[in-house]
């Protein structure tokens, strides 16, 4: 008989344990689903729903476990919302503050940079655009992409190299 891993012993069903997943988990996994919908209140939705169905399955799901169930759950969700509404993704630029230290110019070379990127990063396909967010924005290692989206290291490697070409040709001659 082999020795358990200690955190299967933690049961979700304990409140204690599950705010401790979703403290740990919650923000990763906010941004995982803001990547592949580009909205914020969807993206609060999909994790709220994964949170829920965790605590509705929590006697079924050990707690080493837990982290794979919320991202398979959230990504599940996303793709059949998208087959049920033919969702268009859109990305909104973001706004910094302490805009009125900065020049004009300045300025609206910002915005439309933020416009050409955007529209950059809508070329890519969903994969891409996922793997590159999480790698670019999250500062994630291809490993853990890799185990977030059930796919190799090789796959992550391609999806971001893609990427990075598709970017590189778009925002080519854009001058920054």
């Amino acid at each position: 008989m082999t020795e358990k891993d200690p955190q299967d012993k933690k049961d979700i069903c304990q409140e204690q344990h599950y705010n401790a997943l979703y403290e740990a988990h919650g923000q990763a996994l906010w941004n995982f689903a803001y990547y592949k919908c580009g909205n914020a209140d969807d993206a609060n939705d999909l994790v709220q729903e994964a949170f829920v169905k965790l605590w509705n399955n929590c006697s079924k799901v050990s707690f080493t476990k837990a982290r794979s169930f919320l991202y398979t759950v959230t990504n599940n969700s996303f793709l059949n919302a998208v087959a049920h509404k033919k969702v268009v993704l859109n990305y909104r630029s973001t706004q910094t503050s302490g805009v009125d230290k900065q020049s004009p110019e300045y300025l609206l070379e910002e915005k439309e940079y933020g416009k050409k990127l955007n529209a950059a990063l809508n070329t890519l396909t969903e994969a891409q655009r996922t793997a590159f967010l999480m790698n670019r924005i999250d500062g994630k290692k291809y490993k853990e992409i890799a185990e977030e989206l059930d796919i190799s290291i090789k796959a992550v490697e391609k999806r971001i190299s893609q990427a990075l070409m598709g970017l590189k040709k778009n925002l080519e001659g854009f001058n920054k």
